[in-house]
């Protein structure tokens, strides 16, 4: 290529961003005077009035809740690249366009007027601007969208209809006038008035004499038609819900990469819980496990494999989370495997540190560990101890009744867990896992570790059980167990949990903090009250262990909320709200 070429599509790029830029802040603006106009009412009166009149307004813009929510709708999936959204604004203005100027060819009364030829031009400017911005629309759509838009259309339409009906009958007040039996109303002219009301907020009044209601009723059905366009627009534009599964194929390349450099990260097993897809470098080298949750593709640790072969991975990860319309995140990366992301255009924030405990290092001995040191004894004294084995190890039976137990001893129906959580026990795939078993005095299994190997050395917290009538203390105690005995099971090091903002406690309690860190300490420590934040770190300190920061990588600062719920619901913390499981398509498919 020679260097006017690639001067020349440089340039052009920058104007390809630069229209759909307008093109998003146009919706963005006409989204903001379409609520405010639905709230002021003698400004939506005036939007009103120039529609119905010789007036005309720009692209989308009129008065009501349902074309505010229309055009903010428009305005997201068009900043998230939707190719189905940029065809579907395209021909709208370009549709209106025409018939801006076909209305002021032909009708002198309209040309005479300056707001008309201000209206056709920004709808022109608008349009053109998507022409111009066409390259910067790329994200595909889910195949189904164009049936379940039809189906939530019409059935949401129905539904809605009959209730802004049966309000309307509620309060209808003109049945109680004087007038009562020359004005009075049957249920399909309810029905009607309700079907006008979802579409505008002012329709023509005189079609319906017997028919009075209060300003609430109305508006409060305009909020339902609003609610009904949401769910008809996230229906014909929300992205590809999922991706292929890891197959058996994947996983004995996964395996094989973790072989060779599975001691570079202590997250690296957790690759392999088989609810993530995989892409590959276009070398085989490397490989980035992800989900995708609500519309966020989500990877989570580092990419496995060779570290020079993870920006062809990263860029293959990448290009399809763009070519879909989701945002790119990963949880839990290390510092080298962020800078690597970094390069390649995501963001870094610090979560949290991930505890490390070199097996070699570690004493109960000195007066620093004394409190942990008098735990420890005291549960031994209660006569309990631990037995260590490999997954492998366990025979058949033996591992069917530690699987009931640990199933019984799960806090809640779902488990959780997702970047430091295989989501799976006993698999005759994972027999290097390492398995604890605590008994009491008495013989009596009371609680279950499970670590998953970390390379050849290290071992990795997968899964944590224990009675909930058993002694408390007994996950340090065994935790101690294993690493004063860790020559049984060959290793030297250990990945315990992850302590989220471990950083603001820690220097959040120090002399001389400053106002900001100890309201942020202040803030995290309310809301441990129903997330474990600080007692995971405090639980950690125990063991003095080394700290290692983990990251989160995202493309943009506006995605944070939509990442945090999506990592929130791929951890168990969130549920999402969805169809009943009878209408599930997974659940049609089984059935069939």
């Amino acid at each position: 290529m020679r260097p006017d070429e690639g001067h020349e599509d440089r340039r052009r790029g920058r104007w390809s961003q630069r229209g759909a830029g307008f093109g998003i802040w146009y919706l963005r603006t006409v989204t903001f005077i379409n609520l405010l106009s639905a709230v002021w009412v003698s400004f939506a009166d005036d939007i009103r009035r120039h529609n119905i009149e010789e007036y005309f307004t720009p692209y989308l813009l009129t008065a009501g809740f349902a074309s505010g929510a229309f055009s903010l709708f428009l305005s997201v999936t068009l900043r998230r690249r939707k190719r189905a959204a940029w065809i579907l604004n395209l021909v709208l203005s370009g549709l209106l366009s025409l018939l801006f100027g076909f209305a002021l060819a032909a009708a002198p009364e309209f040309r005479g007027h300056p707001q008309n030829w201000v209206s056709l031009l920004l709808t022109l400017l608008f349009a053109a601007a998507l022409v111009v911005g066409r390259r910067e629309f790329y994200a595909k759509g889910d195949r189904s969208n164009p049936k379940l838009a039809a189906l939530t259309a019409v059935g949401g339409l129905l539904v809605t209809s009959l209730l802004a009906a049966l309000l309307v009958t509620v309060t209808n007040t003109a049945q109680d006038a004087s007038a009562a039996s020359t004005a009075s109303s049957t249920f399909l002219q309810r029905w009607r008035y309700g079907l006008m009301r979802l579409v505008s907020l002012a329709p023509d009044d005189r079609h319906f004499p017997g028919i009075t209601t209060p300003g609430w009723v109305d508006v409060s059905i305009n909020v339902l038609s609003a609610l009904l366009l949401v769910a008809v627009l996230w229906a014909a534009f929300r992205s590809v819900r999922s991706t292929e599964a890891i197959t058996e194929d994947d996983e004995e390349r996964l395996r094989a990469l973790l072989a060779r450099h599975g001691a570079r990260d202590s997250l690296g097993y957790f690759a392999l819980r088989r609810d993530k897809s995989v892409l590959f470098s276009p070398s085989g080298k490397a490989a980035v496990t992800y989900r995708v949750v609500g519309g966020v593709s989500l990877a989570s640790g580092d990419p496995l494999g060779d570290p020079e072969a993870w920006p062809g991975a990263i860029e293959v990860w990448l290009a399809e989370a763009r070519e879909h319309g989701w945002a790119p995140a990963v949880m839990g990366a290390s510092e080298e495997g962020g800078t690597i992301y970094a390069r390649h255009g995501l963001d870094a924030l610090e979560l949290g540190d991930e505890a490390i405990v070199e097996t070699a290092e570690f004493t109960l001995g000195g007066r620093a560990m004394r409190t942990v040191r008098q735990a420890y004894n005291r549960i031994e004294r209660a006569g309990y101890t631990v037995r260590i084995r490999r997954h492998e190890d366990i025979p058949a039976e033996e591992m069917d009744r530690l699987l009931r137990l640990a199933d019984d001893w799960r806090d809640g129906e779902t488990e959780r867990g997702f970047s430091m959580a295989l989501g799976r026990l006993g698999d005759p795939g994972d027999g290097r896992c390492v398995m604890l078993e605590c008994s009491d005095g008495a013989g009596e299994l009371r609680a279950l570790l499970s670590f998953v190997p970390w390379g050849e050395k290290g071992l990795s917290l997968d899964l944590m059980r224990r009675d909930r009538d058993s002694e408390n203390g007994l996950m340090e105690f065994m935790v101690l167990e294993l690493i004063q005995r860790a020559k049984e099971v060959e290793i030297t090091q250990l990945s315990l949990n992850f302590a989220m903002f471990r950083s603001v406690f820690e220097r959040g309690s120090r002399l001389g903090a400053g106002p900001v860190l100890r309201l942020w300490r202040s803030l995290l420590s309310f809301f441990s009250r129903w997330w474990q934040i600080e007692s995971l770190y405090r639980a950690n300190a125990k063991y003095r262990p080394i700290w290692e920061p983990r990251y989160m990588l995202f493309e943009k600062s506006t995605d944070l909320l939509r990442i945090g719920l999506a990592a929130g619901r791929a951890e168990g913390f969130l549920e999402a709200p969805g169809l009943p499981k009878w209408l599930n398509r997974k659940h049609l498919e089984n059935v069939r």
